[in-house]
This record gives structure tokens, sequence and C-alpha cells, in this order.
């Protein structure tokens, strides 16, 4: 048994002699081997030290972008919350000031109707009753646009104005209104106009779900500025809708359209105006107000709150009226004017009224037509049913819709809307010096533009250009732009680095002569965006219109600011977030 532990014990010495001889015969490129693979063991091997360092380094980095995400969502949401909260507040606030002319305030004397009766011109003060409020107004109705409609309140109630003029039911407007109360209307309130004769408001037609209302009655309301350079010819149905009073109801077999001038007279049905020649004109309609929005930046106005959608192009066709006026045997005149006026009625059974030269009229250069097909379908009700008069180049207010009556006159329209609004004033007349009688009252626009897309706040991303290199690319901006009086838009210049450098845009636009080029011109930009403004994160765009008469758009609204937010046609600018 020894002897076989001795030869076991020697076998086991000779092999381990062996194997360390073996290993350090091993070349030295097998052991620099061997180090490589145990130093990419400490880096790959699972559970290593390096490993689980940069584990914990990229779950520390992912939680601190998970932080800060959620902090800025949570910042997001909480601006939202509060925006909403400052929405309904304002609302509550309205809804209760909406009360205070049937609220009695003990505080203030009880006057009899015969005793307001007594105050209806400036020298007796004027004043006016709003259910139980009694408001002393003189000092007010001097220097508000709508004075001439609150004298023919004066000494009465004023329920039946506001039931049609319901723009004023704004805060801003109560709370001016309240500050002139001086006591409470003995008896009871003045019946609702609703209650007593029916809604005026009651037949109103349907409207695409679209429209952003300015106001809702009157309906005032703008398509998503977004839509508008999609097509050349605005869709009947997010043109932009601009009433003054409540839609009328016309049926074709009742319609008529009284004519006088040339010392004749004659009234014309629907059907004998379809039967005349029929004209076709391309024309964009811009609301005087267009842009508004942008000019009260700079400092309040009064008027709708417009963005740049309150203008449409479509295609309107009709009876040409220098044709009917000649027939009508009347002359050239460069002093006279053209009277139009509409169905649309105010309390007072006024119509809405507007004219324009004479000249213009009678020109067959004018294009001026009795329109009954837009975009060759018929008008809808918003849009003049059955019959609107189409003064291309000419601002909206001058396009009047519900035609009823034409006359011929040595004055102008003695309409609200032509001698107390649409006017434009130095940025130094405020409404204690303003004197619209010396005035021009607005027909031909000026030149204007403005980015449809991308919109104001949007996240833009940038298209790579390849040609140049990494880095470098450019974003794609869209837009319209228009110049009335029939002058073609011969360029748009693009900048967004504040007008270092400017890019022409392409046109799309009628082949129509300049002087008659009525429609409006739609456009597209390709604009370079540098690496330092993509590191930046954002970009402001700014875009301006030239014509053919080389008019060019004014930089900055401050030069251009009145006080009723007219013709505002600065340089339109939006600042998006590059991606």
């Amino acid at each position: 048994m020894r002897l076989l532990r001795r030869s076991w014990a020697g076998l086991l010495h000779q092999r381990h002699r062996l194997l360390t001889t073996t290993s350090s015969r091993r070349s030295n490129g097998e052991r620099e081997k061997e180090k490589e693979q145990q130093q990419r063991q400490k880096w790959t091997h699972t559970g290593s030290r390096t490993e689980r360092m940069l584990y914990a380094a990229f779950w520390a980095g992912g939680l601190t972008l998970g932080y800060h995400w959620l902090s800025h969502r949570s910042h997001l949401t909480q601006v939202l919350l509060e925006e909403q909260k400052e929405e309904q507040k304002e609302e509550q606030q309205e809804a209760v000031a909406r009360l205070w002319h049937a609220t009695l305030r003990p505080e203030l004397p009880t006057y009899k109707a015969d005793q307001v009766e007594q105050h209806n011109c400036p020298e007796n003060r004027i004043w006016v009753t709003y259910g139980l409020g009694v408001y002393d107004v003189t000092d007010f109705a001097d220097n508000h646009p709508g004075g001439d409609k609150i004298l023919m309140a004066a000494g009465s109630a004023i329920d039946p104005f506001w039931a049609i003029y319901q723009q004023h039911n704004t805060l801003e407007v109560l709370e001016l209104l309240e500050g002139f109360r001086i006591g409470n209307l003995e008896g009871p309130l003045v019946a609702s106009v609703d209650d007593e004769l029916g809604s005026p408001w009651a037949q109103e037609p349907p409207r695409h779900a679209l429209l952003k209302p300015a106001s809702k009655r009157p309906f005032n309301a703008e398509p998503p500025i977004g839509l508008l350079a999609e097509q050349f010819y605005t869709p009947n149905e997010l043109f932009y809708v601009r009433n003054h009073l409540p839609v009328p109801v016309i049926s074709p077999e009742d319609y008529e359209l009284e004519i006088e001038g040339g010392g004749k007279e004659q009234t014309l049905s629907l059907e004998r105006i379809k039967a005349l020649p029929k004209h076709s004109v391309t024309a964009a309609i811009m609301c005087g107000g267009n842009r508004r929005s942008e000019m009260t930046k700079v400092k309040a106005v009064k008027g709708l709150s417009w963005g740049a959608g309150a203008v449409g192009n479509a295609k309107w066709s009709g009876a040409r009226l220098c044709d009917l006026l000649r027939q009508q045997g009347v002359q050239p005149d460069e002093a006279k004017h053209v009277i139009f006026e509409g169905a649309d009625l105010d309390p007072t059974s006024h119509p809405y009224g507007a004219s324009i030269p004479l000249a213009k009229a009678l020109d067959p250069r004018g294009d001026v037509i009795l329109a009954y097909e837009m975009n060759d379908e018929p008008l809808s009700r918003d849009h003049g049913y059955p019959i609107r008069v189409i003064v291309p180049g000419t601002v909206g207010a001058r396009n009047v819709k519900w035609l009823t009556r034409i006359v011929v006159a040595d004055r102008e329209s003695d309409s609200h809307w032509q001698q107390n609004d649409y006017k434009g004033f130095s940025p130094s007349t405020d409404w204690d010096t303003v004197d619209f009688g010396k005035s021009e009252a607005i027909q031909a626009m000026p030149v204007t533009s403005a980015i449809c897309t991308p919109q104001a706040g949007s996240r833009v991303k940038v298209e790579q250009d390849e040609a140049k290199g990494e880095g470098e690319g450019h974003i794609t901006v869209r837009g319209y732009a228009w110049s009335g009086g029939g002058r073609k838009i011969v360029r748009v210049d693009l900048t967004n680095d504040e007008g270092l450098s400017w890019h022409v845009a392409e046109l799309e636009q009628e082949d129509s002569p300049d002087g008659r080029h009525y429609g409006w011109s739609l456009w597209t930009a390709r604009l370079p965006v540098s690496q330092a403004q993509r590191r930046a994160g954002d970009v402001e765009i700014w875009a301006k219109a030239v014509d053919s008469a080389y008019n060019v758009q004014p930089e900055k609204f401050e030069h251009i600011w009145n006080l009723r937010g007219v013709l505002a046609n600065a340089y339109h600018k939006v600042k998006v977030k590059i991606v």
C-alpha cells in the first residue's frame, strides 16, 4: 500500500512539473492576448464595476431628463389651467355685468320716463335708459363713432338698439356704460325686443364650424389662417363673414332692385337681372379692419379683433353695373357718386349703406357687377343672397350685400358706415380730437400680405439641403398678398434675420392686366435656416409685398396706428420654433 501511495505522489509531482514547464514556454504573444481578454472582461463582463458605473450614469441621465420633461409638462399644464381660470373669471364677470342694467341701485335717485324724455339733446344733456338704469351719455356721445345712433335713442331706451348691436355686450363696454349711470327708471323693465317682437337673430343662417367668430351678433368670423393659402379660390363656406346687422330673409320671387339715375327710375326683378349679359371677375374682398388685432398690440383701438383672415378670393358673376347705368341714361360726371343700400335694417329701419365714385361704377375696366354667383354657385345668405354689388379693388364695406337700391347722387351716402366709420387717421389723433368729417372714406385698400403657414408659435421642421452639406436646411413659408385699386403684386420679400437678407417668393396669380388685377396672389418661399438659428431654437419671419406702383408695406404698426384700427398693413411677422 505504501508503495502504491508513493507511486501516486510521484506521478502528481511529475505532472505539476510538466504543466509548469509548458506554461513557462508560452510565447509573449499568447500572454498579450490573455491580457487583452482580461481587459475586455473588465468592460463587458456582466456585473463588472465599469458596467455598473455606466448603467448608473444612464439611469441618472434618464431620470434627470424625465424630471425636466415632467416639470416642463407640469408648467405648461399649470399655464393652461391658469388661462382657463382667467377665461372663466372673465366670463363670470361679464355675466354679472350683463345684469347691472336690470339691478336697482338704491344709492341713486329714481326718474320717471317723462323726466328722461326731456333730456333728448346735448343742450339738455343726453339721457338714455337701459333696463332699470338711467344713464347720462352726453360726453360719451360726442366721441363715439356711433354717436348718431345714440342720438336716435336720446331721451328713451337703448334696449332695441342693443338687441341689434350686441357687440356692445362685452365687459369693457358694460363697465363703461355703468360708469355713466345716474339713476333708476321708475316702473317695470322695458320689454325685451326678443320677447316683444321675436328675436331679430332668429333666422340667422347656419355657418361652417371652422369659422372663428369675432362677434356672434351680428355674426362676424374668419377662417383659420392656415387654410387660406391652400386654394386660390376661397371655398364659399370658409370665406370670411362681415355682417353689421341681422341677416335678412329674402325670397327670390319677392326680390326687387330699385335704380334711380339719369332722370329715370326703374325696378328690376331677380329674373330680369339674370337675363342681362353675364360677366365674371376674380376679386379679393378684404375687410377694412383685417389684421386689426396686430395693431391693437401697439395701443388699444375700437373695433372687432380681426386676425389676418378677414379676406377671401372668389370668382364673382353677374350683370355689369356700367351697362345698367348707361341704359338708364347716366352720363359721366367726376363729382357724382353711386349710393348702394341693402335690405339689412337697423332698429330705426335705416338700411346699411355705402357709396363709390360714379367714375368707378361707369368704367368698364372697373368691373363693378351685381353678383348673384360666387365661385359658380348661387350666393349664400351670409354673402348677400340674392344680389351683392361687387366693387373690385375696394374695401369690403363698399361691397354692399342684399342690394335693394342704387341711386346716382351729387353726394356720398349719408350712412353711418360711410361718414363715421371706415376712415383712416394720423397716429396722433385720439377720440378727443377726431373729426370724421375731415377724413376721406376708404375706397381702394393699401398693399398688404400675410404669412399663412407656418403659424405663430408652431414647431417647424427644417428640411435638409443635401447639396449644401450637413446642418444646412430651409423652411417653407406660404401666404397671400393683395393690393387695392387693381394693382398687381409684383414681389413678396421675406426675411428670417430681421432684414439682413431677403428672399423673393414665388407667386401664384391670374394673368390679368395691371389696373384690373383684382384677385389676390398666393406665394411660397424657401427660407434658409443656419446652424446658429437652429441652436437658438426659434426665428421670426417677416413678409412684405410690393405692388405694381412699387408701393410697399410699412415696417411697423407704430407708424400707421389709428384709433379705428383700419388699414393695418405693416410687415406681417410670425415667430416660430425650429425643430
